[in-house]
């Protein structure tokens, strides 16, 4: 481990010695920086008894599972795939509210699959204490299927956790928020192959211009794209690159959304006030 503060050190003791008394995990790993201090502290406080599982699907762009399983590798962990057929469920295609906790239901009943064959004690999520106040669906999937949350148990916080991903030196550690690319479609809009297909392909231009901690949402033909407020001038000066990436990818019109970037910005058409706002006139 680098250097750390005394207490960041005590906070990994902390946890290396929580996940050690469940004996063996399968741990739901998406290559995120939450799943991959799970994965980690759980490999040095387990050894061989963890292994990490990856939902392989539509919805999981092929460079975040080709990242995914290249940390797996890093840590020193055996990655797995799961295939899921969330798309194939109507309930999850109709993209309700609720469409996470049909996904985390066919992800975790899966993993739950693997881990019964394997061996594997327990489930883990990399599920910290600043999801909890959220709108997360996935989190009643993972209670159904018995998931462990140990950064939320002991109440690891994001600063926290990025804190202890750089003292393990992670490559993670200061990895952008990244969530399945249905959730770059408005609640009510249906999920298909091809829709997402657009979203990965627009997504992976602006990556491959240069931008971070960023969300293409799809709005029919049109492209919001949410960025981080710095980033603001220089999409101005690269309009006409990003323009021609998002018809490319099948977008007639690319539009920057003023708000800036913001995880988890589909759920303000949840709040009733934010609905009247929006559908008022004038």
């Amino acid at each position: 481990m680098n250097p750390v503060t005394p207490e960041l050190q005590a906070r990994y003791e902390e946890l290396r010695t929580h996940i050690a008394g469940l004996g063996s995990a399968l741990v739901a790993f998406s290559g995120g920086v939450d799943s991959a201090l799970v994965l980690r502290v759980a490999h040095d406080a387990l050894g061989d008894r963890v292994a990490a599982g990856t939902g392989l699907s539509d919805t999981y762009p092929e460079e975040e599972m080709r990242e995914a399983r290249e940390i797996a590798s890093e840590i020193g962990t055996e990655f797995i795939y799961a295939r899921t057929m969330e798309l194939t469920d109507p309930r999850y295609a109709a993209n309700n509210s609720q469409r996470c906790f049909f996904c985390k239901t066919e992800l975790y009943s899966r993993l739950a699959e693997i881990a019964q064959e394997r061996g594997y004690e327990w489930l883990l999520d990399g599920t910290n204490a600043d999801d909890l106040g959220d709108h997360r669906p996935g989190m009643r999937a993972a209670r159904n299927w018995n998931v462990r949350s140990p950064l939320a148990e002991l109440g690891f916080r994001k600063k926290e956790i990025r804190e202890l991903s750089a003292g393990l030196n992670l490559r993670t550690w200061d990895k952008p928020s990244f969530a399945c690319l249905s959730s770059r479609f408005a609640y009510g809009d249906p999920i298909t192959v091809e829709k997402l297909k657009i979203v990965a392909k627009a997504e992976t231009a602006m990556r491959e211009l240069g931008f971070r901690g960023f969300r293409v949402r799809h709005h029919e033909m049109v492209a919001r794209i949410e960025l981080p407020e710095a980033d603001f001038v220089r999409a101005m000066e690269m309009r006409e690159e990003i323009v021609a990436a998002m018809r490319e990818a099948g977008y007639a019109y690319a539009a920057l959304d003023l708000a800036g970037f913001r995880s988890g910005s589909q759920n303000l058409m949840l709040r009733p006030k934010v609905v009247a706002a929006s559908t008022a006139e004038g």
